[in-house]
């Protein structure tokens, strides 16, 4: 995900919220939200945000809901919805679940932003690099991404956030059986081969 001008994304259309419409609307556009964030995790490969800019509320969201998230220096993130009345209680599901409590706290009850070395400090983004080495530095990851087998990253990406919300002993029996599981695959077993064979493996997409 990217974007053009000073503004990553500043999430919803407040206009979309008066009282002209009705709660059925309201609703609706909340689901549609949380729906498009969840589909992120659901995507059988990895979601990169290229931010520059700021990104507030859903757009804070969209941020903390991507795999990997890239960012210029001069971006900032920020849950603002306190301060008009309207908490942003989406959003903090997907920060509650990218940055330690406190942190997630503080942004929700203030409002205020986060440069974008504490989004890095506190793992809301992935890497922080100057705005002319931005593009850059968000195509190489997404480039030696693209170097791996596309079945094996779709079945680490769904099994990383099937494990993530499962106590360790739990977590350990999943990750043991999909590890079984991806060694049947045609590329889990090309990947071996070529390695042993001391050869670039050739995967199957």
């Amino acid at each position: 995900f990217a974007a053009e001008g000073p503004v990553f994304c500043s999430g919803h259309d407040l206009k979309e919220f008066s009282n002209e419409d009705d709660v059925k609307h309201h609703s609706q556009v909340f689901e549609l939200c949380a729906e498009v964030m969840t589909l992120i995790q659901k995507l059988p490969v990895p979601v990169i945000a290229k931010v520059n800019g700021l990104a507030t509320a859903a757009g804070c969201q969209l941020v903390a809901s991507c795999d990997i998230a890239v960012a210029s220096e001069k971006s900032q993130f920020a849950t603002p919805g306190v301060n008009i009345g309207l908490f942003c209680s989406t959003p903090a599901v997907a920060l509650g679940r990218s940055l330690p409590r406190k942190v997630a706290l503080e942004m929700l009850f203030t409002g205020e932003p986060l440069s974008a070395h504490e989004a890095l400090m506190h793992g809301l983004v992935s890497k922080v690099v100057p705005e002319d080495r931005l593009e850059e530095e968000t195509m190489k990851i997404s480039q030696k991404i693209c170097e791996s087998s596309k079945s094996v990253l779709a079945l680490g990406k769904a099994t990383f956030y099937r494990q993530i919300t499962q106590d360790l002993d739990t977590a350990y029996k999943i990750t043991t059986k999909v590890m079984v599981d991806n060694l049947t695959l045609r590329d889990g077993q090309e990947g071996i081969e070529a390695f042993v064979q001391k050869r670039k493996p050739v995967w199957s997409h």
